[in-house]
This record gives structure tokens, sequence and C-alpha cells, in this order.
């Protein structure tokens, strides 16, 4: 890398975290007017309001508005350099403008690498923390499915509960039943059916009433208890957890979505749009980076105040368009591969037309 490389990298890398860094200042003190009476309410300890929440929430806000960050940056700094008749001169110096490019394509591969880690691993892992504090003292993350449950567990079995208790993690009026084909094979009911707090599959299931069949052979086994029994059920199936995917890694989430697909669980567009949406924004941060460059470059009058109204204005484009197609896939208008990367497609277009527009 020759100088002017470093000299634009550094200045692309420094303006991006000095944004994010007010940015986040921001972020901050208006969460905190908008939670401070939950937090007084439910007598939350400040030391866990600054390390479990706001320290956690740092990476989940920067990876949330990341390509935004990027892109003001690349905007500010770059008519910045503009106006003071830096790009001119480095374009007269015998530097083509596809090679003054280099840093910004580094710098944004860079950041685009950063935001891929954050959001499918790093970010997950701290959820954990920043939502068991938010179900806590904020707002409960979890509610119950309702009544008349039915869910099913794999290809050939059903099960189905009146009604979950939350609090105590049982549920009344049990029932599984595996079908061979379209016959029923065996069929179990209780009254009664315990989640074990230390294993996810593991139940004990009181007064229940067996059912073996056989062709025209039926034989019953009734009996006051079962202990340690191994379903493929979780606790977590007669409820609903609010936005759950925000804990699940990338390998997590996508294992997650082949058991849903493989009971025809409900609502697993969104988890797949939230999968591809993870993959999509690391290059939209690349897309956005060269349109700011292209944006940016020339010497324009108005100067800097020009550039980053434009900016700000193709940023807030994206995002509603992002929203706008994230509605789609979730609704089933488009699938959720379309939905996270359409926006992508649109602006690349964008970016070509800028970058050829580009002064040379």
């Amino acid at each position: 890398m020759k100088k002017i490389d470093l000299y634009i990298l550094k200045k692309f890398i420094g303006t991006f975290f000095f944004a994010v860094s007010l940015l986040m200042v921001i972020i901050i003190v208006f969460d905190l007017s908008e939670n401070i009476d939950a937090f007084l309410k439910h007598d939350a300890p400040w030391q866990r309001v600054v390390v479990d929440y706001y320290l956690t929430s740092i990476p989940y806000f920067t990876n949330l508005f990341i390509h935004l960050f990027v892109f003001i940056s690349v905007i500010f700094f770059t008519s910045k350099m503009a106006m003071h008749s830096e790009v001119v001169a480095i374009l007269s110096s015998s530097i083509s403008f596809w090679r003054f490019l280099y840093p910004y394509i580094l710098g944004s591969f860079l950041l685009g690498a950063m935001s891929l880690y954050l959001g499918n691993f790093m970010i997950p892992k701290m959820n954990e923390i920043r939502r068991e504090f938010k179900d806590q003292y904020i707002e409960p993350l979890t509610k119950s499915s309702g009544r008349n449950i039915h869910i099913q567990t794999d290809k050939d079995e059903f099960a189905y509960v009146e009604i979950y208790n939350l609090n105590y993690d049982h549920g009344y009026k049990f029932s599984i039943e595996h079908y061979d084909g379209n016959e029923l094979v065996y069929k179990m009911a209780s009254d009664v059916i315990y989640h074990d707090s230390v294993d996810d599959h593991r139940w004990r299931i009181d007064n229940y009433t067996a059912r073996t069949i056989d062709g025209d052979r039926e034989h019953i086994v009734n009996g006051r208890r079962l202990d340690t029994v191994i379903l493929n059920l979780s606790g977590k199936d007669f409820y609903n957890v609010k936005e759950d995917f925000e804990e699940m890694n990338f390998f997590e989430l996508r294992d997650h979505i082949a058991s849903m697909r493989l009971r025809g669980a409900e609502g697993i567009r969104r988890y797949e749009v939230e999968m591809h949406q993870r993959m999509a924004q690391p290059v939209a941060i690349m897309i956005l980076t060269l349109i700011g460059v292209s944006l940016s470059s020339r010497k324009i009058r108005g100067g800097m105040g020009m550039h980053l109204g434009l900016g700000i204005a193709i940023a807030f484009s994206y995002v509603f368009l992002g929203k706008v197609f994230l509605a789609f896939g979730v609704n089933g208008l488009m699938t959720p591969m379309m939905a996270a990367w359409v926006p992508n497609l649109i602006y690349s277009v964008l970016a070509a037309y800028f970058l050829l527009k580009a002064p040379k």
C-alpha cells in the first residue's frame, strides 16, 4: 500500500468509529430517557443497567446501523477532501479513479467482515445477556401460545396440549400421536406434563394412557407417572419468544429453520429473512461505500452540505426500501432470499451509474 492509501484508509476507519461513538451516545441518551421509568419501577440495579444492557447494546446498535455509519462517513471525509482539492491533486498525479478506489474497497471489506462476525456470532451471544435484562426489567419477551396448541414434532409425530403454564413450566391435557402414513400406530394422553429444568427435551408425565395399535390389535397401558421421558419437544415449543432469533448465531439459526420446516411451524419466513439479511448487510456496506465515494469526490457548489444532504437521502431510502422488502418477505409476497438481496441489487445498479459519472 502507498502512503495515499494509508491516508485514505485511516480517514475512512477513523471517521467511521468517530461517527459510531457520537451516535452511540445519542442512542443511549434517548433509550435511557424512554426506559428510565421501567428501570425505577422494577428496581433495576444500575450496575446491570450499565453492563448488562447498555454495554451489550453497543455492538447491537453499531451493527444495526453500520451501513448508514459507513455511508455517511465516506460522504463526510471524501467531500472534505474534494473541497480542499485533495481529490483533484490525487487524480492529477497519474493515479486513475479506479486506483483511487482501492483503499475505499479495502476499508469497506474490513468493515463488512466485522459486520459479518458481529451479526452472526458476537451479537447473538451478547443478546442473551441484554434480552434477559430486558425481559426482567423492561418488557416481557415471552407469552403463551394460547389454548389448544398443536405442534408437529417430527414427520409422522404430532403433539397437543390444551394449555401451557409459563410460570410453572407444565401443560395440561397433553397428548402425542405417531402415524405410519395415514394410520395411527401410537397415542399417549395424560392429564399433566412437566418440563425438566435441566434437560430441555426431558419431561415427566402424570396420569397417562398409552395406546399401541397394530392392525386390528390394540394394547392399552395406564399409569400414574413416567419420569425422565425424552420427547422431541422443548418448553419453548409451547410459548412464543419475541424475536428469539436475536440470540441465535448463524448455524443455530440455520438449524432452527430446518427444525421449523420439518415440524411445519408457522412464522418460519421471518427467520429465513433474518438469516439472509445477515449475509446481505456486509455486501450493502461495500455497495454504499462505492456510491458514497462516487457522489462526494466531485467538488460542487454547495460544498459538503450538498453531499451530506444527498448522501443522507440515499441512505434513508435504502433503509426504507429494506423495510418494505422485509415486509414482503415475511408476508410471502416474495421469497426471503429476494427480500434480503433485492435492495442490494437495486443499489448495485445505482452504484454502477454513479461510478461511471464520477470524475476521472
